[in-house]
C-alpha cells in the first residue's frame, strides 16, 4: 500500500469515527434527565464508560475521560448540548458550564429575534431554566445571549 493509499484509509477511519460519535452522542443524549444539566452530562459519561466495559465507579469515569482526552472530550459535550432546529433555521448552545445559552441563526440569517429565540426555547424544553425577563437578554453579532437561571441549592 503506497503512503498515499494509507493516507486516504486514515482519513477516511477519521471521519467514519467523527460521523460515529456525533450519531452516538446525538441519539443519546435525550435519554438523560434531567435534560440541560451538569447531572445529565455526568449521567452520559457513565453510560459510555459501562458500555466500554469500566465500572461506573469514579476512578473509571475518570480513567475513561482522560482516555479521551480534552479535545474528543470538549467536542462531545459541545455536541450534547447543541440543538439544530432546522424549521425555526437556528442552533443553540446551552452548556450548564457556560453563564448564557446562545441563540445563533443559521441557514444564512443575519440575526435571531427574541420571539425567535422564545419559540426555540420553548421547542427544546429549555424556557423554564432561563431567565425570561428580556431585559436580561443581549444581543450580540446576530446572536442572542440569555443568562441562565439562578439555581436553588435546595431543589
Amino acid at each position: 500500500m503506497s503512503a498515499m493509499e494509507q493516507s486516504q484509509q486514515t482519513q477516511i477511519q477519521a471521519k467514519i469515527f467523527d460521523f460515529a460519535l456525533i450519531e452516538l452522542v446525538r441519539r443519546h443524549r435525550d435519554s438523560f434527565q434531567p435534560l440541560w444539566t451538569l447531572d445529565s452530562w455526568v449521567k452520559f459519561l457513565i453510560w459510555l464508560t459501562l458500555n466500554c466495559g469500566l465500572s461506573g465507579e469514579r476512578k473509571s469515569i475518570d480513567l475513561f475521560v482522560e482516555a479521551l482526552g480534552s479535545g474528543l472530550t470538549t467536542r462531545m459535550r459541545r455536541i450534547f448540548f447543541e440543538r439544530n432546529v432546522d424549521s425555526l433555521a437556528l442552533q443553540l448552545m446551552a452548556d450548564p458550564a457556560d453563564s448564557n445559552v446562545l441563540v445563533m441563526p443559521i441557514r444564512g440569517a443575519l440575526s435571531v429575534s427574541y420571539d425567535q429565540a422564545e419559540q426555540l426555547l420553548d421547542e427544546v424544553g429549555l424556557r423554564e431554566r432561563v431567565v425570561r425577563e428580556k431585559s436580561l437578554w443581549q444581543e450580540l453579532d446576530g446572536l442572542i445571549a440569555i443568562p441562565w437561571q439562578a439555581i436553588d441549592k435546595n431543589d
